[in-house]
């Protein structure tokens, strides 16, 4: 059993051959499909899909397309995977770490307003496991408030479309471990149609028109370059393995959200808040700190791999402000990420969950 996993088969192989009879394994074709066809996925008219080479730099593209620069500052909710902090801070900008809602991981606005200061640019909400995605009308609110430009990581929300505004920059992940994958991958979509073009040329390392001319298997041979650019558009290998998969994502989207279902069902005391449009990346419990590490050895002893996520980054040194986030900190000391991705078996959540309890009755502990 393994805690994440890719679900990859025969469809992809033939996807990556495809590609490699080609002899055209840089961006081309593939990609251009690949982009028409998460448009369609996604469901909104106005929205533009401009592919990457990963979520990072779907972020970081986003960001910097809102201006932002040195001596700006981004609100971030520190409890997040570095990449998150690293994009901010590749623009030059400031990540600044704000606490969290322990119910879901959502950045908590409340310690936003107070670290806002003439420099606030951005916010940058984050949706881990996939939750979060009613609160994101606050924040777009707040945004509003307070002038502020917003770009969501959606990493963890694959099949979510609630996330896609009229406003603002949507970043999600295609890694390997995904809702679907490219083994590596991502993408931005917005629907701010002159930053898309913009966003086009960047991930071309600012090569103006350049996607266009590589869509049509030519290239660019008297370019002119204004802004800085950078290497991270997505090959065609990569976007024949994301067509193959987006093709599989209702039956992948059925798997996750039934193992949730059953985990939720029957760990409804220690669950995380998702609701029923949710297609679930990851799957958190909360136990109290004194025995989270327990669980995770019993847990280990019967084959079971667990994971924790996220060490806050205001806790790592390159990101550390002085300052404490209370509830991020405790968090972090009490999740556990049980197992769940498509290669698992009813039998193998069933497992999961039948050690679970025994550990809660072994130690007469039924609440988190």
């Amino acid at each position: 059993m393994r805690l994440s996993s890719p679900h990859l088969g025969n469809e992809e192989k033939e996807a990556v051959c495809r590609v490699m009879d080609s002899q055209v394994i840089n961006m081309g074709l593939e990609t251009r499909e690949f982009e028409k066809e998460l448009y369609a996925f996604f469901g909104k008219d106005d929205a533009n899909v401009i592919c990457v080479n990963s979520g990072s730099a779907a972020l970081h593209l986003a960001l910097q397309v809102t201006g932002i620069e040195h001596g700006d500052e981004v609100l971030v909710p520190t409890f997040t995977y570095i990449a998150t902090f690293q994009s901010v801070s590749a623009t030059g900008a400031t990540p600044i770490p704000i606490d969290i809602e322990q119910k879901n991981g959502f950045i908590n606005l409340s310690d936003a307003k107070n670290r806002i200061t003439k420099n606030t640019k951005v916010i940058l909400p984050v949706l881990f496991a996939g939750c979060g995605v009613k609160e994101l009308d606050d924040v777009y609110e707040f945004a509003e408030q307070y002038n502020l430009r917003v770009v969501v990581d959606a990493a963890h929300c694959f099949g979510d479309n609630r996330v896609i505004r009229d406003t603002g920059f949507t970043c999600f992940s295609f890694d390997s471990i995904k809702n679907i994958t490219c083994a590596d991958g991502g993408c931005i979509v917005t629907c701010e149609k002159e930053h898309a073009e913009k966003l086009k040329d960047l991930r071309l390392l600012g090569v103006i028109g350049d996607t266009d001319k590589r869509f049509a298997g030519t290239m660019s041979w008297d370019p002119d370059v204004t802004d800085q650019g950078w290497r991270y558009h997505m090959n065609n290998i990569s976007a024949a393995i994301g067509r193959a998969q987006l093709k599989k994502f209702e039956k992948f989207k059925k798997i996750r959200c039934k193992y949730a279902r059953m985990y939720q069902q029957s760990l409804p005391y220690c669950s995380f808040p998702f609701d029923e449009y949710v297609v679930p990346h990851k799957y958190p419990i909360v136990i109290d700190e004194n025995k989270r590490d327990a669980l995770r050895d019993f847990l280990a002893q019967n084959n079971i791999p667990t994971g924790i996520q996220y060490k806050p980054n205001h806790l790592f040194t390159k990101f550390n402000l002085g300052y404490a986030l209370p509830n991020a900190e405790q968090l972090y000391k009490k999740i556990l990420l049980l197992p769940l991705h498509t290669m698992l078996t009813e039998e193998d959540v069933s497992f999961v969950i039948e050690k679970v309890l025994e550990f809660y009755k072994k130690y007469d502990y039924n609440a988190a």
